[in-house]
């Protein structure tokens, strides 16, 4: 079978399309044929190797698994004999690696069936990017009704599915993000958009019960002074520096008033899967792509995702 494969840390010029063995499902695993991939900041950290301390888990010298790819959507090829939730012919979703490729082996619990109303491509762009911002504010923002929620860097994938998150769970929100983003984030639900060029949000009176992090910057300080009292700030992506600070710094800055700032690692969460999959059945979320690419134009795709400035996910059709 095809698969982009990268046997070196570095720019996108170390993909490369080659053949490798088609795997086959072990017992309790599904074969899946590949239809789309959802691209992810983290595939360009971990082809990257950037910060240095993802190589102690994707590898030190060179990568451990040669195929990136975490978000996958596809039909059922065959499966294990211990296998009872799936046929051939399913149509599936899922957070899991190795997806850059004609077919990808996955344990029946990592799957989810595909939401009915959307397309493999949409199906690809929801899993890391909705798990995100799903654990980000129910798990460790902690939201309840009536609170109020900012999402910094709302434009992106994590973003676009914050704000309906936050939306749906009953939150007043506002959306920080560029000026021409801001009738898709209002589309979206937010009651609320700052265009980040314009205003400073630390510096304004408003507070919020949560504040969820995904790109743009500020000193920890000053997100907690834009939190009310027992606010929440959640740091779920961004620059090295801010990952460095909120893992380093976040312990000794002062919080008064009950205040919080932690981090996040999403996890790959089949259960968080399916009640995203009803939101999105019933109309409450859905995905926002900003482009398809096709597989030649994957290296591509990687230089937008490494700008951080896309409106949306960026979504590889592996069938085009």
């Amino acid at each position: 079978m095809k698969a982009i494969i990268y046997t070196q840390y570095g720019s996108p010029d170390v993909l490369q399309l080659k053949d490798v063995p088609k795997p086959t499902p072990k017992d309790n695993e599904v074969l899946v044929k590949i239809h789309a991939v959802g691209l992810n900041a983290a595939d360009w950290h971990f082809m990257r190797a950037d910060p240095f301390l993802a190589r102690f888990s994707a590898g030190l010298l060179k990568p451990k698994n040669p195929i990136l790819g975490e978000d996958i959507a596809g039909t059922v090829e065959a499966v294990g004999s211990a296998v009872t939730r799936f046929k051939p012919g399913d149509a599936v979703f899922a957070c899991y690696a190795r997806g850059l490729a004609e077919y990808v082996c996955a344990p029946e619990s990592r799957l989810t069936p595909k939401p009915a109303n959307l397309s493999f491509e949409e199906a690809a762009a929801v899993p890391m990017a909705a798990l995100t911002a799903l654990q980000g504010l129910r798990d460790h923002g902690k939201i309840a009704a009536g609170q109020r929620v900012l999402i910094h860097g709302a434009s992106g994938g994590v973003g676009t599915f914050a704000v309906q998150i936050a939306r749906v769970m009953g939150a007043q929100v506002t959306a920080i993000a560029s000026a021409p983003r801001q009738d898709m984030l209002r589309a979206l639900g937010a009651e609320t958009v700052i265009d980040y060029a314009r205003q400073d949000f630390t510096e304004q009176p408003n507070q919020y019960d949560v504040i969820l992090g995904v790109n743009g910057y500020h000193p920890l300080a000053h997100y907690a002074r834009a939190l009310r009292p027992g606010g929440r700030y959640v740091m779920v992506g961004g620059t090295n520096a801010q990952i460095f600070e909120a893992m380093l710094r976040a312990p000794f800055i002062p919080k008064p008033e009950g205040r919080q700032l932690t981090s996040l690692v999403a996890k790959a969460a089949p259960d968080d899967l399916r009640v995203l999959n009803e939101w999105i059945e019933n109309g409450s979320v859905r995905p926002v792509i900003e482009d398809v690419y096709p597989l030649h134009d994957l290296p591509v795709a990687m230089r937008v995702v490494s700008g951080g400035h896309a409106g949306g996910k960026l979504v590889i059709d592996m069938m085009a």
